[in-house]
């Protein structure tokens, strides 16, 4: 109960953190650094924003910028283009390693939809050079003199604004032009290519299992006669006149696909001391969102009204918006792993799952309770609750320094593994059936990392200090499940961000209660909302 009584009374106090923390141009001018360092020799590496996406007719959605191109720049207007260079670069002002493209000032367009920073803003902002959007087309790149052009690959929902001859559309098409990128375009096939180029005999099966892992989740890759050839033969000549065609497929490309994606995964992976420190906020406001509305939850309320607290906590403390869609889903839909709509009604005997992460400065935390809509959990429920604590724990308990991943993972199996078998609701099958059967009920993986993107890039093999990961076990029982009808309907998950230290794991989201008596006890607790009625509308 002290812990509970430590977060009661943190939560009267109106602010979280008195002292902001901001990025600044120095920390993107560092993150250019080390991605520099990580290039290969005689390589550019190329970055374009986001495109603008339409929500209807004349109205967009909100502008989202790019998570790599803004780690890199803190840059969040559209239509830009970012060139990092490996090695230094020579024109007539002097020596540089970057550049930038950024959308001029319009008076007009900066009337109806906001101001712009134009290149006069970028200038400000420690870049090698700044120039506009317009001159990245007409600027000769000379991009095949490059041993390498690292790249992502290109996404088809970009829209043309066919009134701007300048905008993501035309820089992007120029651009594939001057690499001579394909129309029809293939990463999976590109990727099979380049290994089957670079393999080595001795790992020939290793290679023809993972292009068979390819195959069976694109069958159509089977219509490509070298891929077949390859997994086919058994021949080391054959071998070489395979690893030949698949050279001269792909020879005239310098451009490269699967580097770039690869570094910055290893860059943003760890998190430096500032983005700690802005986790930690944004962690600490969707917790005192999950309390406030455990303080609030009554049968009858909407999933979007409780989903409305979660957010109207977040914009009090003057964060904006949350870090992905809000899942609050009640009885069955608890058991929909990604259930946005929010738009039934709470029941009152039905458990509230509510996965909803508050963004701050760009970074989202990503914070789960499941608690009971009348405050009380019944037996089945609370039996059920307790075997996910418990794996929970286990799962935060295994997250250390020098784990793997898939340690933390077993350690949550395990308990619920047992927590299924001591109820009955799987049978004491086989091992690889009791995996089948506990899959049906536990589907999904319990760590991921957080930070520009609530589901960050990661290597997810070795642990390592400084990741923020969350550790989130679940049971879900949808309705007509091969088990007693008592546990249907229920679906039960628990999500804490978890910051590694060389001193073991340290749950940024302690403070909103996780124990069942604990949950009981805050929602006995008046909420400040109780006298927020409204009056009736016909």
């Amino acid at each position: 109960m002290l812990r509970l009584t430590i977060a009661l009374l943190l939560f009267n106090f109106p602010t979280v953190y008195s002292q902001q923390t901001k990025l600044d141009s120095q920390f993107h001018k560092q993150r250019r650094d080390e991605l520099r360092k990580k290039m290969p020799e005689n390589s550019v590496a190329v970055f374009f924003t986001s495109p603008i996406r339409n929500r209807s007719n004349s109205v967009d959605f909100l502008y989202h910028q790019d998570r790599n191109f803004y780690y890199l720049t803190g840059w969040r207007e559209p239509h830009g283009v970012l060139l990092i260079y490996k090695n230094e670069q020579e024109d007539e002002n002097g020596f540089y390693k970057e550049k930038i493209y950024v959308r001029e000032r319009d008076a007009y367009r900066e009337m109806w939809d906001g101001k712009r920073k134009g290149v006069e803003g970028a200038l400000k902002m420690g870049f090698d050079r700044v120039f506009s959007r317009k001159d990245f087309k007409k600027t000769n790149h000379l991009f095949s003199k490059y041993s390498s052009v690292l790249i992502f690959n290109f996404e088809n929902d970009i829209r043309n604004f066919k009134n701007d001859p300048n905008d993501l559309y035309d820089l992007t098409n120029f651009f594939k032009k001057e690499i001579n990128f394909p129309d029809l375009f293939d990463p999976i096939k590109y990727r099979i290519y380049r290994r089957i180029k670079d393999f080595d005999y001795n790992q020939v099966e290793i290679l023809k299992n993972e292009i068979n892992f390819y195959v069976e989740r694109d069958p159509s890759l089977l219509d490509d006669p070298n891929i077949v050839a390859f997994i086919e033969s058994q021949n080391q000549e054959f071998y070489s006149e395979i690893k030949k065609k698949t050279s001269l497929e792909i020879k005239e490309f310098n451009f490269n696909v699967e580097l770039l994606p690869g570094i910055m995964t290893d860059l943003r992976e760890r998190k430096t001391s500032k983005e700690i420190k802005i986790l930690k906020k944004a962690v600490s406001i969707s917790v005192i969102g999950q309390i406030e509305v455990m303080k609030a939850m009554k049968p009858g309320m909407s999933e979007s009204e409780i989903q409305g607290i979660h957010e109207f906590v977040f914009k009090k403390y003057g964060v904006p918006y949350e870090g992905y869609p809000s899942i609050v889903g009640a009885g069955g839909n608890g058991c929909i792993l990604h259930y946005i709509e929010n738009d039934d009604t709470v029941f009152n005997n039905q458990l509230v799952l509510m996965d909803v992460g508050a963004e701050h400065m760009g970074y989202t935390a990503d914070v789960t309770r499941t608690i009971p809509a009348n405050g009380k959990y019944s037996f089945e429920q609370r039996e059920l609750y307790e075997i996910v604590y418990e794996a929970q724990s286990a799962g935060i308990k295994a997250a250390v320094v020098g784990a793997k991943f898939s340690d933390v993972y077993q350690a949550c199996y395990d308990v619920i593994e047992r927590g299924l078998l001591r109820l009955g609701i799987i049978e004491p099958l086989s091992k690889s059936e009791r995996y089948r059967e506990v899959r049906k009920y536990f589907p999904h993986g319990v760590a991921h990392h957080i930070g520009l993107d609530v589901h960050d890039p990661g290597n997810y093999k070795t642990i390592e200090p400084e990741m923020i990961i969350t550790v989130e076990p679940g049971i879900y029982i949808p309705e007509g499940s091969n088990c007693d009808p008592k546990w249907w309907n229920i679906g039960i998950r628990i999500e804490d961000d978890i910051l590694i230290t060389e001193n073991g794991p340290e749950n940024l989201s302690e403070l909103a209660p996780r124990k069942w008596n604990e949950i009981e006890e805050i929602m006995k607790l008046d909420s400040a909302l109780d006298s927020f009625v409204l009056p009736e509308i016909n």
